[in-house]
């Protein structure tokens, strides 16, 4: 079943960056998006999936497309992909930023690029430029006037140098100008709703590319079997339409994260960092778990970190189609193992999903509305008033540590977006930990919390 949520056209005139391995290509994007986006290491081959990102130039946007450079030994598995990728962007080019480096020159590989981009927008006559990059002074700039940079037939180089800004201004004017002969202008933004961030996490080769490729209808990352193929996170927003209304989502793949143990090398452990904080800045976390493989102790110690930063959660057991047993009597008996392995996300909902054949991922859109909405429930006073003497009656609060019995005094929500409420109980007296988690199961009766973890504070007061 496709896709029921779309992605958002920004519409903006596009420009991409094409260039063999290491000639700084993801520092060029970051400086021009001003942001630290792109994962930039001294590695050749770093980026494998395209990165996009928007320029801001004297008030107006345009687009951006990074991409990643197959010429490597490392990127050889994924070489096919990488070339797919970049023909996919230079389909939605309105030019094409070659970038080279002005310290080693021009290699073999790059005359072999530079026919190709040729061949790939000779049909669309989209206008390449020619950036000479790492030009961090006049010294090494005297060297773009060599005979091989002419060679390749893509006009006068422009010397920048993505670690300064150097030269970046004039770039920036002949690229806007370049768009805008094409009858491309930019543009200023309109201002869009705040979307819904939902975070995919899981151990490596549970397959969260595959459900991302799945959930926005387009192979926009890499897929493959190797450990750690994804090395950053990658981010689409989309506008999915429920009822009259419609809400935007913006989805993001994460880096496979594993034990401090297993990391293998700079990239990965830089790629499971910035997981990580994409996780910090999620309203929802997708946990994918594979359901052709028992639950792990990585599986576990990701449920305990989205447990520490009191996410929403929806747990997904994904690779159903290769699953033993399909049956709705299995599937009932994994979700109870589930619920006891994971028993601090007991307030979690458990889809079973393909992101590999897109079963029942269709699912996921009316759950990630259901969970957003329950995570920014707000109670009115009197309600949770009334609510609190009605539990009061029915349970006595026990005795904590103390030796008198608690008298609660009242109960008031603080927050919402994890939703977190302060109850008051009289000085000198404690509530036992069950008393809390008997308030909290009381308040998932009554009110909306669907996967939306409840934190509940204690304050002791004199009346």
């Amino acid at each position: 079943m496709p896709t029921p949520a779309k992605t958002v056209a920004y519409n903006l005139p596009t420009i991409v960056l094409i260039g063999r391995s290491n000639v700084g290509k993801s520092t060029l994007f970051n400086r021009l998006i001003e942001e630290n986006k792109a994962l930039v290491s001294v590695i050749a081959g770093t980026t494998r999936t395209a990165n996009e990102g928007d320029i801001l130039w004297r008030g107006v946007y345009i687009r951006v497309i990074d991409t990643g450079g197959p010429d490597t030994a490392i990127n050889e598995p994924f070489a096919e992909a990488i070339y797919d990728q970049a023909e996919q962007a230079l389909r939605r080019a309105d030019a094409v930023l070659f970038v080279a480096d002005a310290k080693s020159g021009i290699l073999p590989q790059e005359r072999q690029l530079a026919d190709r981009i040729r061949r790939l927008t000779a049909t669309r006559s989209v206008p390449t430029i020619l950036v000479a990059n790492k030009c961090d002074n006049p010294r090494l700039e005297m060297n773009i006037h060599a005979p091989e940079w002419a060679k390749l037939n893509l006009g006068s180089p422009v010397p920048v140098s993505a670690v300064s800004g150097r030269g970046l201004g004039d770039l920036l004017d002949l690229v806007y100008g370049t768009v805008k002969k094409r009858g491309r202008r930019p543009k200023t933004k309109r201002r869009e709703p705040a979307a819904i961030r939902v975070s995919l996490i899981g151990k490596p080769n549970v397959g969260k590319s595959s459900l991302f490729n799945k959930l926005i209808g387009e192979d926009r990352v890499i897929v493959s079997p190797v450990a750690h193929t994804t090395r950053e996170p990658f981010d689409t927003t989309m506008t999915y339409a429920e009822g009259k209304k419609n809400y935007a989502i913006t989805f993001v793949d994460t880096a496979g994260i594993r034990r401090k143990a297993k990391v293998e090398g700079e990239l990965e452990r830089e790629g499971i960092t910035r997981s990580i904080e994409r996780i910090e800045r999620s309203d929802i976390i997708l946990l994918l778990l594979d359901a052709t493989e028992p639950v792990s102790a990585q599986d576990l110690q990701l449920g305990g970190l989205i447990e520490q930063r009191s996410k929403s959660v929806i747990i997904v057991v994904n690779k159903w189609d290769l699953a033993d047993d399909s049956s709705d009597s299995h599937r009932q008996e994994v979700k109870e193992r589930i619920g006891r392995q994971f028993p601090h996300l007991d307030f979690a909902p458990v889809v079973f999903v393909s992101g590999r054949t897109g079963y029942r991922i269709h699912q996921l859109f009316p759950l990630i509305i259901e969970v957003n909405e329950a995570r920014h429930t707000e109670v009115p006073a009197a309600e949770l008033e009334g609510f609190l003497r009605g539990i009061v009656r029915q349970h006595r609060p026990a005795r904590g540590k103390g030796t008198r019995y608690p008298e609660i005094l009242g109960l008031r929500q603080v927050n919402a977006g994890p939703p977190v409420f302060e109850i008051f109980i009289k000085y000198r007296t404690s509530l036992h930990r069950s008393y809390l988690n008997f308030i909290e199961g009381r308040l998932r009766e009554r009110f909306n919390f669907t996967g939306t973890p409840i934190v509940i504070k204690m304050t002791k007061m004199k009346r």
